[in-house]
């Protein structure tokens, strides 16, 4: 049996494989250094022992040590999240993308031509190990090669649709959002409506909004483009991580990149759109919905903890969410957004 050595946020400690687990717990507690290993031994790496807990709550991603060569990123899918058919058609686009020369990780190909394999009851994946640093884009020129990376991946997005990974809609990222919070009691008494009577007015506005837009293309898009899942290297930009792709506008993948007053947001997008606009054309009525898809995002991520409450690694990271507090300043936001909808970016 190959030692263990796991370094997390407290440093390092061997593992003991006689270590017990609650079987009864979430299923990522069956997820052991002991599986991990052997899991990428099955696919012909030989593990040196080496195992670093990397910055993922969604899905569990480790670095893992080879011998006599370079670490590698695996990654393990949240059990019921997406199904197979779902994480091989994110797989597909990758490839799909990095065919067309695009900077995107893709995950590595075994013997049999497979990028998608299981152990112990996991799905998981294997990447090559690739650096960089979080884009700075605070200069035009950065901002009109990111768009350019854009454009390119948008008009590779274009030429076919998911047929298993999700939509982007109010639906989802808002109605269901709503509901669920209000369903299970996170929210204090005095706040609960407060919170449903703001949240049905901001989903009013932000159907408006989407009336106003008119129809949208809705591409095969990144999904969940921040600059967390962006690194920069002295030849550009690449992704790291398509987990969240799915079917939207094209906007989605911009506004993340976007920050300050709606003045500077909207300098910030005419330099993206330089460079993207190179490669794909741009709904440019589709900006006036950049403040309905912030809102749906403020909505979902605080629905998206909820329903992850249940995986201890959800409480240990966010302490603070069950607190009175954190909802008296999450409705505070949606104020904020309630203001922000009513004065939409126009370009």
């Amino acid at each position: 049996m190959i030692p263990v050595k796991i370094r997390g946020p407290g440093g390092c400690f061997r593992y003991d494989p006689a270590m017990p687990t609650d079987s009864a717990a979430h299923p990522y507690s069956q997820l052991t250094p002991d599986l991990i290993l052997n899991a990428l031994e099955s696919q012909g790496f030989p593990c040196d022992g080496r195992l670093l807990a990397l910055n993922s709550y969604e899905n569990r991603v480790y670095q893992i040590g080879i011998e006599d060569s370079t670490p590698v990123i695996a990654k393990f899918y949240r059990p019921g999240r997406w199904s197979r058919d779902a994480i091989l058609e994110e797989h597909a686009f990758t490839a799909e993308l990095a065919g067309h020369e695009i900077p995107v990780i893709a995950p590595l190909v075994n013997a049999d031509g497979e990028t998608l394999h299981e152990q112990g009851g996991f799905l998981f994946s294997v990447s090559p190990r690739c650096g960089g640093r979080w884009p700075d884009l605070d200069t035009a020129q950065q901002r009109q090669q990111m768009g350019r990376f854009l454009g390119r991946m948008h008009a590779v997005g274009a030429t076919r649709q998911f047929r298993h990974r999700t939509r982007l809609d109010i639906e989802t990222l808002g109605d269901a959002s709503r509901e669920f919070l209000l369903e299970q009691g996170f929210l204090s008494d005095y706040l609960v409506e407060a919170y449903s009577t703001l949240t049905s007015d901001l989903l009013g506005q932000i159907h408006n909004l989407f009336d106003a837009a008119g129809p949208v293309a809705q591409i095969r898009l990144h999904g969940d483009c921040h600059p967390g899942n962006i690194l920069w290297t002295d030849s550009g930009p690449h992704f790291v991580d398509l987990d969240d792709s799915r079917t939207g506008p094209a906007i989605q993948d911009l506004w993340m990149l976007l920050s300050g007053e709606q003045d500077e947001m909207r300098a910030q997008l005419e330099d993206l759109l330089e460079g993207y606009q190179t490669f794909y054309d741009f709904d440019r009525g589709s900006a006036i919905l950049i403040e309905a898809l912030r809102t749906l995002r403020i909505m979902h991520y605080a629905a998206w903890i909820a329903r992850r409450w249940d995986d201890p690694a959800f409480p240990q990271a966010f302490p603070w969410f069950d607190s009175p507090r954190y909802w008296e300043e999450h409705i505070l936001s949606l104020r904020e957004q309630a203001a922000a909808l009513d004065n939409p970016l126009v370009l």
